[in-house]
């Protein structure tokens, strides 16, 4: 087991490096000087020698690889630079931020994983063949719904039309009502597409008519023999769609106007704030990363016959 968990945190240390390189690459890349476009506004009334040491200060002029190995020292340090929009820490900025993406991240995916167990119980449960197959589709009718669509629809007929939640101001739970909604709905579809598949499968094993057999409810079989061991491949999506949950408060916290990780990616990329965008990326990853490093660490928790094989 000590060698499982040491391989996987080698895996998610490899990965992280590397989407860590691949960022930097990228934002090098990019055309234009972010620096240059901030400090040389007339406005600002800059001199030549003043705008050199700010780029100096910010190892604009260094050479890619020293620039490339002490942005990641720093990065291993915690330390992720300054802000050239702001000129403040970039550690500051993504603090502010964080608090309130992952307060409408963490109920996205409860709320999530509640709709996704319920459509798959549901089908599960249905005898009748129009309903099971109207259930299976909902998931599908999820997934192609646009967040920012979805957002506006919700703001369109919850806040103006029946005036159940205030567009602006109301409590901090009102605030997160729309906005959790908006980003829960296309993360559940993929979670109960494999819950019920996977619930489809393990029902035609042959110790299920077993259990039924000996005086078991349906209720009971399908929650406490059939998704108990159909939970394995749901995990491995709920883990995966974390990820899409930092990419999806993107679009959600700016058509709720929101503070955020969401809000910040946008200022940065407007910005052409590199640091910025660097740290939200590799800060991206490693919640990514993290959240499937304890995916595959509960596996063999789950099922011992993979706790036997690590």
């Amino acid at each position: 087991m000590t060698r499982y968990l040491l391989g996987r945190v080698g895996q998610a240390a490899l990965v992280l490096w590397i989407a860590f390189t691949a960022s930097y690459v990228l934002l090098r890349l990019l055309p234009g000087d972010s620096i240059l476009i901030k400090f040389q506004n007339p406005e600002l009334g800059l001199s030549p020698q003043q705008i050199a040491e700010i780029r100096t200060y910010y190892g604009a002029g260094d050479p890619p690889l020293l620039d490339y190995l002490n942005t990641l020292l720093g990065f291993l340090r915690g330390s992720f630079g300054y802000s050239i929009d702001t000129g403040t820490p970039v550690v500051e900025r993504l603090g502010e931020a964080l608090p309130e993406t992952a307060k409408l991240a963490s109920a996205a995916f409860v709320l999530a994983v509640l709709i996704a167990v319920l459509i798959a119980f549901a089908a599960g449960y249905s005898r009748t063949s129009w309903i099971r197959n109207a259930l299976l589709s909902v998931p599908s009718v999820f997934v192609s719904v646009p967040a920012f669509w979805l957002g506006i629809l919700l703001i369109q007929v919850f806040s103006f039309r029946l005036k159940l939640v205030p567009v602006i101001g109301g409590g901090p739970v009102q605030q997160l009502v729309l906005p959790v909604l908006t980003l829960a709905v296309p993360i559940s579809a993929p979670i109960a597409q494999v819950l019920a598949r996977s619930m489809d499968q393990v029902s035609t094993q042959a110790f299920v008519p077993v259990v039924a057999a000996k005086g078991a409810s349906r209720w009971w079989i399908l929650w406490r023999h059939v998704a108990r061991n159909a939970v394995l491949p749901t995990l491995t999506v709920a883990g995966l769609t974390l990820g899409e949950l930092i990419a999806g408060s993107v679009v959600t916290e700016t058509v709720f106007g929101r503070g955020g990780i969401g809000r910040l990616t946008e200022q940065a990329v407007n910005a052409q704030d590199t640091p910025v965008m660097l740290a939200i990326v590799v800060l991206a990853a490693a919640v990514f990363v993290l959240v499937n490093l304890v995916v595959d660490v509960l596996f063999p928790v789950l099922d011992p016959r993979l706790k036997a094989a690590s």
